[in-house]
């Protein structure tokens, strides 16, 4: 997962559910977005592997508002949070299991 970013905190009334107790995966998604179906599955197989890491799903037509404010330019884009809520990675586009995993090694 490429890109840093560690200047947003996230917290619960954010994202719409409470962090993960070590790290947390957000994914913003669209009804229309195939992609986002497979990085659904990608996330949660990785979130149940990893003990104490959440997966949440957002639907960006929903929450236009934090959309901007966090600069998501398509779906689906995944943000990395550790876990306070810091952003410690995002990318944009469908993402392999292992840089998921990889990313979640900063977070945790």
């Amino acid at each position: 997962m490429p890109g840093r970013d560690t200047g947003r905190r996230l917290g619960a009334t954010d994202i719409g559910q409470g962090l993960g107790e070590r790290a947390t995966l957000v994914q913003f998604s669209s009804a229309f977005c195939r992609p986002c179906r497979a990085t659904r599955r990608v996330l949660a197989e990785v979130a149940a592997m990893v003990p104490g890491v959440a997966h949440v799903e957002i639907d960006a037509e929903d929450h236009l508002e934090l959309v901007r404010e966090l600069r998501v330019l398509k779906t689906p884009t995944v943000l990395v949070l550790d876990a306070r809520g810091h952003v410690v990675r995002r990318a944009a586009g469908q993402p392999r299991k292992a840089d998921v995993i990889a990313a979640l090694g900063e977070a945790v």
